[in-house]
């Protein structure tokens, strides 16, 4: 399988869960993955696990929300590959489970800091090549945002803000064969295995019309291989709920807050 033979991705957050799912489907294609992780041990696991799939892995720990070090991680992406094809802004840094009148400032820019302007830094970084090159950017979105859920209003305002950003991207980049487009996944992650051991109850009430939640290599991953090949040469500008249906009617999302 070579679809993305002989191309870059960078990804963010790929040292576990739907950033990890998605680095497997794009290295099983063929292409070279760069890990942009804050977890050291995750990310140098993650890469050697990559390997075995035949092509290139690097680690390299980052923090998203810090400019300097998305942008680094872009340039050595460069030094080692000539370029990032394939842009996959996923890391997820969670949130207060609070009510709106409980939610403070420090909350605020934090859900906007992770949820939008690690985004926005990473896309300006990866411009100057792929504005002579083309490429794809995929960007991870939430059903959180989409249908304003309550208690995680600053990840809720920060993946909205995401979308925004990238259908504006989409517009303006598309006269340089920049794709721009968003995945909002229901995946077993990590997170989603952290709130389901803590809301039990709720987590079973807001299964998807498919009645599972996807896995994060064949279900997220397989739309996200879409995506960054050339099968969606003509898609740019869109949001693609990979749910299992869930967006359909909504989800039962009502977990007890902390405040």
């Amino acid at each position: 399988m070579s679809r993305l033979a002989k191309k870059t991705a960078l990804i963010t957050g790929a040292g576990m869960g739907i950033g990890l799912g998605v680095a497997h489907k794009f290295a099983r294609e063929g292409a070279n993955i760069v890990i942009a992780e804050h977890n050291e041990e995750a990310s140098i696991a993650a890469a050697q696990a990559l390997e075995k799939h035949g092509i290139k892995a690097l680690s390299v720990v980052t923090d998203v929300c810090v400019k300097e070090q998305i942008e680094s991680a872009i340039s050595i992406a460069n030094t080692n590959f000539g370029g990032v094809d394939i842009l996959v802004n996923n890391a997820w840094g969670g949130g207060s489970n609070k009510r709106f009148e409980s939610k403070t400032v420090e909350d605020m820019e934090h859900g906007l800091s992770m949820g939008a302007m690690s985004s926005f830094y990473a896309m300006q970084a990866v411009f100057p090549y792929m504005k002579t090159h083309g490429g794809s950017i995929i960007n991870m979105c939430s059903l959180n945002g989409v249908n304003a859920h309550m208690y995680s209003l600053e990840y809720n305002a920060g993946k909205e803000a995401l979308r925004a950003i990238t259908r504006t991207a989409a517009r303006e980049w598309a006269q340089h064969q920049i794709r721009c487009n968003i995945i909002c996944p229901a995946a077993a992650s990590e997170a989603y295995k952290h709130f389901a051991k803590n809301n039990p109850e709720n987590a079973a009430a807001m299964l998807p019309p498919l009645g599972r939640m996807g896995d994060p290599e064949k279900d997220i991953g397989g739309v996200a291989l879409f995506l960054a090949s050339e099968d969606s040469a003509y898609l740019t500008g869109n949001t693609l709920f990979v749910d299992g249906g869930g967006h359909i009617n909504g989800v039962a999302w009502a977990p007890s807050p902390t405040e």
